[in-house]
């Protein structure tokens, strides 16, 4: 059931750039200018840890490696 609201659509390096740039955004938060914007950094990051990404689904789109059908 929850795979089909979100499937694995994202590949490792996929997501590990996700968490890389989320966290990143994340930190303008605490340091450097300190602007709330830094708060859209957590959607990358959501969308990294959990490995789904809304906008992938709804284009088709998918970076993650095929699954073998048995």
């Amino acid at each position: 059931m929850l795979d089909k609201l979100m499937p694995q659509n994202e590949g490792t390096v996929d997501r590990v750039l996700r968490v890389a740039l989320g966290l990143g955004g994340l930190s303008l938060v605490f340091v450097g200018p300190q602007t709330m914007w830094g708060l859209v950094g957590l959607i990358p990051l959501v969308t990294g840890l959990v490995g789904s990404c809304p906008l992938y689904s709804l284009f088709g789109l998918s970076t993650a490696p095929k699954q073998a059908k048995h």
